[in-house]
């Protein structure tokens, strides 16, 4: 591998990690404050992909039709976690396993029926549609760097809002004490049914994010799911930060086996997360 492939790969790698941890950050932060095991989490993923599509379609701004889609996936968050979620907080896994199930192919269902099987795509808005020179022979394109920095200032944005604001403090007590958080008059319910729309929030963003680099095909959000469990596996359940090393390692690991070992590269990251239970069996950063 040359030195100029070499390094074009790292960045692609890191930035597609930086998309999972997106995603993944929603998985882990719904899991590690509420305990719920969200299998729907990626049809979230997907239902914001589809969404932009269709409000780009409609109103012909990608600003606007992000921003509608972002709006609607955050009120989708609610009423799920009102109507269904709620019902499953003194229930075992083995219900919430059930119900998310029982989600996704209500969602697929639906996409079938709202807007048909035939693949998508959404175009690059015309401001990012150019390309930086990355070396002598290469060149980068601008939507793909303007992805990974609203990724990173997302991350920044949940590392600030969960570790130095009053709100991150009664999620973290929420994880850490249910009862003693009821007890000193704090409506966890409230608490949780914020927690609950951010995540389905950040699926849906990400999902946003990579319309314009991926198709927009049913059944997407099955295979991202699969990769953000093996994400947050690596990562420790329930850990941010373990989210954010997770899906960078899975990105890059993945993005260069893609290139080595094509036969293999849907393998790798398999191996490399057993390879990390074996040497730490609750994930690099557990709690």
């Amino acid at each position: 591998m040359s030195t100029e492939l070499f390094f074009v790969q790292l960045v692609n790698g890191v930035q597609y990690g930086l998309l999972l941890f997106l995603i993944a950050s929603g998985l882990t932060l719904v899991f590690g404050v509420m305990g719920i095991l969200n299998l729907a989490h990626g049809s979230m993923y997907m239902v914001g992909a589809y969404l932009v599509w269709y409000f780009v379609t409609v109103t012909g701004s990608f600003t606007l039709g992000a921003l509608l889609s972002a709006v609607i996936a955050l009120g989708l968050g609610i009423v799920i976690e009102r109507v269904l979620i709620q019902r499953l907080y003194n229930r075992n896994h083995l219900d919430q396993v059930l119900l998310t199930i029982g989600m996704i192919f209500v969602f697929n269902s639906l996409q079938s029926i709202l807007w048909g099987n035939d693949p998508y795509g959404v175009a690059v808005p015309e401001a990012l549609g150019g390309a930086v020179p990355f070396t002598d022979n290469s060149s980068y394109p601008v939507y793909r760097i303007f992805a990974a920095l609203i990724c990173v200032a997302i991350a920044a944005a949940l590392y600030f809002v969960v570790s130095k604001t009053r709100l991150g403090m009664l999620i973290r007590a929420g994880e850490s004490n249910r009862e003693m958080v009821e007890a000193l008059g704090v409506n966890i319910k409230s608490l949780y049914t914020i927690v609950f729309a951010i995540g389905v929030m950040l699926a849906a963003v990400s999902g946003i994010i990579a319309a314009p680099m991926r198709s927009i095909v049913p059944g997407m959000g099955e295979s991202v799911l699969i990769t953000c469990f093996v994400v947050v596996v690596i990562g420790g359940m329930g850990s941010i930060k373990g989210a954010f090393v997770g899906a960078l390692l899975v990105g890059i690991i993945s993005t260069f086996a893609a290139v080595l070992v094509p036969t293999m590269s849907n393998m790798i990251i398999y191996i490399f997360m057993i390879l990390v239970l074996l040497a730490k069996p609750q994930g690099l950063f557990a709690k």
